[in-house]
């Protein structure tokens, strides 16, 4: 069982995500509605779910045509998330999100809270840009940008401290039960509760979080 809130009183509400994960994209807006408006006794715990192991093969025809499928269904389901399709004519499609996900803590590991920050510019390097974060180039690109130490950046994406960090994050998911994202799961003391998410209302959300 995940440890429990760090105050008796306090709850937990974890948010399992993937930073190239098209629909957790489209929950942006909503999560960030949520989290400004969640109480003083809930804490936010983000956690990486990790989509896609590392590989060097391109996408599969199939696959692509699957994904561009993906992000059809989300802007008509999800009205004003936007992609740019221009990304599977200039890049190279890679079903592999890891380098994500450790470029994420990599970067937390460099400065705290700056997290969000590169999360924010792979999906939109990724969805808005026609950029590749799959590409160790793009994220070591993307950490220029949010003003991080580059170096110092190379240095730890693929270090043995970020795979630990990596590995703890995926047995944690796992152990919440999560195998789709986004996902939250609230814990309060012993207990977990699976909030069903919106696309559309954060007050949906934050109404189920009250009765918990």
């Amino acid at each position: 069982m995940p440890t429990a809130a760090e105050t008796p009183n306090q709850s937990t509400l974890y948010y399992i995500y993937d930073p190239m994960c098209s629909w957790c994209y489209a929950f942006r807006p909503i999560w960030q509605q949520v989290q400004q408006l969640l109480s003083d006794r809930i804490r936010v715990k983000t956690v990486l779910g990790g989509l896609a192991p590392d590989t060097a093969e391109p996408m599969p025809l199939a696959t692509q045509s699957m994904v561009q499928a993906n992000w059809y269904k989300i802007m008509q389901t999800v009205p004003g998330t936007e992609f740019n399709f221009s990304f599977w004519t200039t890049c190279q499609p890679r079903r592999s999100t890891y380098p994500a996900c450790r470029a994420v803590l990599a970067t937390e590991l460099q400065q705290a809270q700056t997290g969000q920050a590169m999360l924010t510019a792979i999906q939109n390097a990724y969805y808005l840009q026609a950029r590749n974060p799959a590409d160790t180039t793009t994220l070591i690109e993307l950490t220029t940008e949010i003003g991080l130490d580059t170096t110092r950046f190379v240095s730890d994406l693929n270090s043995s401290t970020i795979q630990e960090q990596l590995k703890e994050n995926l047995a944690l998911a796992d152990q919440l039960g999560v195998h789709s994202f986004p996902s939250l799961i609230l814990q309060t003391k012993d207990q977990l509760f699976r909030i069903q998410h919106s696309y559309t209302d954060a007050s949906a959300i934050l109404q189920q979080l009250n009765q918990a």
